[in-house]
């Protein structure tokens, strides 16, 4: 793969030392597979594979030119415990976890998704939050980054035109508000653990799998 597939995202140079942070608290100790859905450039993938060495790291994305560039990142950083690319969308019912060449279907330690929810259709965020109830382990968590409001408004004016930016762009897409999230969550299985302030009007969001006698 050629280092020209690399992209670079200006805003994983924004982000990615505040995530970290975050992650080193939340995901210290696990072991196991790791899966980022949506890894976009895949920048951070390859900085989350370093972090957490005795995590096994599985990037997926929709986008074909998202995919040439993690594979061409991942190449670059040649490191044991990052996999390569494959495509997954989330909001389509059959992830084809298992599947030769694929991610293990036997649960995750733990997912990640970045930028994604406000930037795609619900339905792609309730098939996201399915599949963290069924592929993640009790006690597994998942991980979202991104813009959200906080019932039903907006934490700062620049969010609001984002909004309307997004809804403009596509009525599917738009900021979305962390209640909704948390109700969708526990829909599946998935429990708010957390809600962490993050620089530019964003969020870290943590949410757990519970187990099966108390989903």
């Amino acid at each position: 793969m050629s280092a020209n597939a690399r992209l670079d995202s200006p805003s994983y140079h924004e982000n990615i030392n505040p995530i970290l942070d975050v992650l080193r608290d939340a995901f210290g100790g696990l072991s196991g597979h790791a899966l980022e859905v949506g890894s976009g450039t895949g920048q951070h993938v390859v900085d989350f594979a370093r972090a957490f060495p005795d995590i096994t790291w599985w990037p997926t994305d929709v986008d074909p030119h998202h995919l040439s560039s993690i594979e061409a990142w991942r190449e670059s950083a040649s490191l044991p415990n990052l996999k390569a690319p494959v495509r997954l969308d989330a909001g389509q019912a059959d992830w084809g976890l298992g599947q030769s060449d694929r991610p293990p279907a036997d649960g995750f330690a733990a997912m990640v998704c970045i930028n994604v929810t406000h930037i795609s259709a619900w339905a792609t965020t309730d098939g996201l939050m399915k599949g963290a109830g069924q592929y993640l382990t009790p006690g597994g968590l998942l991980y979202l980054y991104g813009p959200y409001s906080r019932d039903g408004t907006h934490t700062a004016p620049s969010n609001q035109q984002f909004d309307q930016y997004l809804r403009a762009q596509n009525p599917d897409w738009g900021v979305r508000d962390i209640a909704d999230i948390e109700t969708l969550g526990r829909e599946h299985g998935l429990s708010l653990q957390s809600v962490i302030d993050m620089p530019v009007n964003n969020f870290s969001i943590i949410l757990e799998r519970m187990p099966a006698d108390r989903a």
